[in-house]
């Protein structure tokens, strides 16, 4: 049978995932910004997302980053793409790997919302000094 986590415990393993996966500089600017109306959708985000689905064993990180850069793009979420890009890079995704994926997202998505997000993976991957 398998435990049920605290929201505690559920948190700091999201907490540390996230620092994993986003940098922790990244992540402690982020929660060191947060005003008192936004905290509570910090801390939902690390402890549902980052907790409890990113700790799952059923996919691997680098799966995932490519499921989510696909996501981000179909929704448009440029800022969150971005962060994304670096992520799907800490997670041993290949820059050719991120251009495969926003291909795919043309055709499934549509091409305005692909072009934008390869100007944002370029732009990042230049600011990360990562090239293809």
């Amino acid at each position: 049978m398998e435990m049920q986590h605290t929201h505690k415990e559920t948190f700091e393993d999201g907490l540390a995932i996230r620092k994993e996966v986003l940098g922790a500089a990244h992540v402690e600017r982020s929660l060191a910004n947060v005003s008192e109306f936004s905290r509570p959708m910090q801390e939902l985000v690390t402890e549902y997302c980052w907790g409890a689905v990113w700790s799952r064993d059923g996919l691997e990180r680098k799966t995932r980053s490519m499921i989510n850069l696909a996501m981000l793009t179909a929704l448009n979420r440029g800022h969150e793409l971005s962060v994304h890009v670096k992520g799907a890079i800490n997670n041993g995704v290949t820059p050719e790997e991120i251009q495969e994926v926003l291909m795919q997202t043309a055709i499934y998505v549509g091409v305005p919302a692909a072009l934008e997000s390869f100007r944002i993976a370029e732009a990042t991957l230049k600011e990360m000094n990562v090239t293809a």
